[in-house]
């Protein structure tokens, strides 16, 4: 495969015969999107028209979270010194170093606990839900709220330590410091995802980064104590020279089990 932009483009082959309906049409463009999104390390670091990273971060914000809780911010590091730091802190990785800007994903569970008062006023005030959707709505934020509150106890910690020795299985159950953090970073790697797709979609390339030095990275950006960062993602337009290699995955039946 030739290494440049134009040639990364890959055409999906209509493979369901006679004409295409708009969900064949939507099936085709979500393959050259999927397809097209490539880890790509050598970007070119030409700045990238604000409009476009506000695009994909837009369309980031629109993936599912547990409850809709939302429980992450999207640091958008764009000042150039910032973004060396930050690069730095990437472990000086050629993806961040050659970026145009980096994303990085922060989870928190006190960002559900804002996104929980931000809903609850909407739910209270808008006029576009059912007095029965709205008493719904409030029922299950009484009940997230009194979760984001107790989950994250210490106090958990024995129980939690207890059945994920016992049962290994239960590992990811959000309960104590370290359960709803991972909680909360799972959602926001939906988001994560999300933005990876939507940037190949608008002509971008990515990265994404998991070898970072978290602590250094969350004093570049001035996080808090408990914030958790999920995840690093490199955004740019390739380098026309960029090794993009042919690309191997496992089969479908080595990959899943039907029950």
């Amino acid at each position: 495969m030739k290494a440049n932009r134009e040639s990364a483009v890959i055409d999906v082959p209509d493979h369901n015969g006679n004409g295409a309906t708009a969900s064949d049409e939507c099936w085709r463009a979500f393959q050259r999107v999927n397809q097209n999104r490539r880890a790509v390390r050598e970007l070119d670091g030409e700045p990238i028209p604000d409009e476009d990273v506000e695009a994909v971060l837009s369309e980031a914000l629109l993936a599912p979270s547990s409850g809709n809780s939302q429980p992450y911010v999207i640091h958008w590091v764009r000042d150039p010194a910032r973004k060396a730091a930050a690069a730095m802190a990437c472990r000086d990785q050629r993806a961040a170093r050659s970026s145009s800007t980096l994303l990085v994903f922060v989870a928190a569970p006190r960002f559900a606990l804002e996104t929980a008062s931000m809903f609850r006023a909407y739910v209270e005030s808008t006029p576009e839900l059912s007095e029965k959707s709205k008493a719904y709505h409030l029922g299950q934020l009484k009940t997230a709220r009194m979760f984001l509150r107790i989950a994250p106890s210490i106090f958990w910690l024995p129980l939690h330590a207890f059945l994920t020795a016992v049962f290994p299985s239960l590992t990811l159950i959000p309960v104590g410091p370290a359960g709803i953090r991972n909680w909360v970073a799972r959602s926001a790697l939906f988001a994560a995802q999300t933005a990876l797709l939507a940037a190949s979609a608008r002509g971008l390339d990515t990265c994404p980064m998991e070898g970072f030095d978290a602590r250094k990275l969350a004093r570049v950006l001035g996080l808090r104590r408990g914030d958790v960062i999920a995840l690093v993602v490199a955004l740019g337009r390739r380098q026309p020279d960029a090794r993009i290699e042919p690309r191997w995955r496992r089969q479908l039946e080595q990959a899943v089990e039907v029950h």
